[in-house]
């Protein structure tokens, strides 16, 4: 039986396959950004403000459990924050998958000032101490 190497023929909605300039794009959800250069310049800062949000959840945060909580309360908000650090990087990486330039564009930049954020974060809680010393400190936090 030979089969078809090609979409049927009624199917009206065709996938963007290279990348592409311009504003008429859809991100994540049919009709958004609805080809207007405000919504899209809302999209653009929305992926932005969703991979620095990545890059920031990506540091795990050590949740010690008080005198009379149990540790597995501690266990629920740590899997409970990386669940939502990777639900973000999924909604990061469909919104790149559209094919469109500006948005890989905000994408990698979110992701490179969310890695800032962490590093100045993680400089700071060195101290001054460590960062006298040597010039290539990385700490972890």
């Amino acid at each position: 039986m030979d089969m078809p190497m090609s979409p049927p023929a009624s199917t009206d909605m065709a996938t963007q396959m290279n990348f592409y300039w311009g504003k008429d794009v859809i991100i994540l959800f049919q009709g958004w950004p609805s080809n207007n250069l405000a919504m899209y310049i809302l999209a653009l800062a929305f992926v932005f403000m969703l991979s620095a949000a990545t890059e920031v959840l990506s540091i795990p945060q050590v949740v010690r459990p008080s005198s009379g909580s149990r540790p597995i309360i501690s266990l629920l908000i740590q899997a409970s924050v990386y669940a939502v650090k990777m639900g973000l990087a999924y909604l990061v990486m469909l919104s790149v998958m559209s094919y469109n330039l500006g948005i890989f564009i905000v994408a990698v930049a979110g992701h490179g000032l969310g890695f800032l954020l962490v590093k100045i974060r993680a400089l700071a809680a060195a101290g001054p101490a460590n960062q006298a010393g040597s010039e290539f400190v990385d700490p972890k936090v």
